[in-house]
């Protein structure tokens, strides 16, 4: 009995030249879209974050290099296993460099520049915090895209201050794990003016704060923590 063998290669190309030609028709579509202003809502990945309502894509996405063909032949490469990493398509992908072009930290006590030092490797590798879309991923309409307030576990389980002017103590709460209370007092970039409370119940509420993650306005500056204060006090019977 004679076993037919089939040649598979000339199928393989087949199939790459149509990915290809798919892949540089997709993508000059989408870039036609993306050159028409009112249309780059249609391609956008959701609604942008608290504050950037108003932006272009192009005031942060910036072209990608290479011609379209180029750009195309590239990725569809990469989808094929052809070629080890993918391109920017259309546009460049938006880097902690942008982002610090127009939000300046001087006194900022979490600067990026930290996030890669060697101490804080553990931390990273929970956290995943690497750049500023870590915790401010983009077009998910909020302010902060972190599910949890209690982050500050992975870098301050060993919190303890001397002549500690809190109630109850920084050691206390460590105990007790009570990590939801830190943004009660500290803005974690720490950039707003703020007389930071001697307790608990005189911080921003869990409640403010998941607002503030979701784009209501910050509670952290004096001004607006006095606010709050006087909101949660009509509150309380």
């Amino acid at each position: 009995m004679v076993r037919r063998v089939f040649d598979i290669g000339p199928l393989l190309r087949q199939w790459r030249y149509l990915g290809l030609l798919a892949g540089i028709m997709l993508g000059s579509l989408t870039i036609a879209l993306l050159s028409v202003p009112e249309r780059s809502s249609l391609v956008a990945k959701g609604p942008m974050n608290t504050g950037h309502e108003g932006l272009a894509c192009s005031e942060c996405h910036s072209p990608a290099k290479g011609t379209t063909a180029q750009q195309v032949s590239a990725n569809v490469y990469h989808w094929l296993g052809l070629r080890q990493a993918t391109t920017g398509f259309g546009s460049q992908d938006v880097t902690s460099e942008d982002c610090l072009a127009c939000h300046t930290r001087p006194e900022d006590r979490h600067p990026i520049s930290r996030f890669l030092e060697p101490r804080f490797a553990e931390a990273r590798r929970h956290l995943k915090a690497y750049d500023c879309i870590a915790c401010h991923t983009e077009h998910q309409g909020k302010r902060v895209t972190l599910t949890t307030i209690g982050y500050c576990t992975h870098c301050h389980q060993d919190a303890e201050l001397e002549d500690d002017p809190i109630s109850p103590t920084h050691v206390e709460l460590v105990r007790a794990e009570a990590w939801n209370t830190c943004l009660q007092c500290h803005d974690f970039h720490g950039n707003h003016e703020m007389n930071t409370p001697t307790r608990i119940e005189d911080g921003v509420s869990e409640e403010q704060i998941w607002g503030y993650f979701h784009g209501a306005p910050d509670p952290y500056s004096i001004d607006k923590a006095v606010e709050a204060l006087k909101t949660r006090g009509d509150r309380q019977p």
